[in-house]
């Protein structure tokens, strides 16, 4: 006891020379700027002078009915579903592959994992030429076959398809390292026996490698979604959000319909929104599926 008592005064030194000024950072830069956006967002305010002009909950009022909003809102939803019905499996299907003893496989990982490397407004800026119908790689193709160029991104009902293939692409390989990470720390041991029960290839991932890997999994998950909530760099130099809003997603719809507007009251009310789903998604999350992790 007394061996404990001493190891609890040694941290109190580090406790007191430590946590006050990352508590005073963490103020200043998180906790303040919210709360002052929770407040701005009461006002019709263009972000000159100081707000005077006391709306209440008209902003709030006014998102719900803006058909953008609806349609980032569902955007958002749909990428998340993208993001965990194609993009995780493809991870987790391409880390199975790299991580066997073949030739090439740490070139192969280097391959997959360099579009999460490059820049998120590079990427945009990449794939907005390849997808241009004059110009294209995708307008070049089309000719070669004989095909009319498509204008996909000028599509309203085609552009955002488009954006979710840029983001699969942009982001499995973030998840297919975490899946590498899991499956080098499962005990080889387990898999060998499971060999020399004659299990099948199929039967080892379903019942053995998949469920050693269930915190990795939700971990991935857990990135997914909030990810996708935060989408915002690579989708304003890909399409800016349009065409016809439709390719908005809540962070576009914040500064297109916020900050490019001098609407900073409004904006406000949409970072609040934002804030709020973020975090009620996320320790709901947390709560539900990684309690235990």
């Amino acid at each position: 006891m007394r061996r404990r008592g001493v190891g609890n005064r040694g941290k109190w030194p580090v406790i007191v020379l430590f946590l006050p000024p990352a508590l005073l950072l963490f103020t200043l830069f998180v906790i303040l700027p919210m709360g002052e956006a929770a407040w701005y967002s009461f006002f019709n305010w263009n972000g000159y002078g100081l707000p005077d002009q006391w709306v209440g909950w008209k902003n709030y009022e006014l998102i719900f009915r803006q058909s953008a909003f609806r349609n980032a809102l569902v955007n958002n939803g749909l990428i998340i579903v993208v993001s965990i019905c194609i993009q995780i499996p493809l991870a987790l299907w391409l880390a199975t592959m790299v991580t066997k003893h073949i030739k090439g496989a740490l070139v192969f990982r280097l391959i997959f994992f360099l579009p999460y490397v490059l820049a998120d407004v590079a990427a945009g800026m990449i794939w907005r030429f390849v997808y241009d119908g004059e110009f294209g790689l995708v307008a070049n193709v089309a000719r070669f076959f004989g095909q009319a160029p498509p204008f996909w991104l000028a599509d309203k009902d085609v552009a955002f398809y488009a954006v979710l293939a840029v983001i699969v692409w942009k982001y499995f390989g973030f998840h297919m390292m975490l899946f590498i990470a899991g499956l080098q720390a499962i005990d080889k041991s387990v898999l060998e026996a499971a060999d020399i029960d004659g299990a099948t290839g199929w039967q080892k991932f379903t019942r053995v490698t998949l469920p050693l890997l269930g915190s990795t999994v939700r971990l991935s998950v857990f990135f997914a979604v909030v990810g996708s909530l935060q989408l915002f760099d690579m989708i304003m130099p890909l399409t800016g959000g349009g065409p016809s809003n439709s390719t908005q997603t809540l962070v576009t719809f914040l500064y297109s319909f916020g900050v490019m507007r001098m609407q900073v009251g409004f904006g406000s009310a949409v970072g609040v929104v934002l804030f709020i789903i973020c975090v009620t998604l996320a320790f709901s999350y947390k709560r539900v599926f990684m309690k235990n992790d």
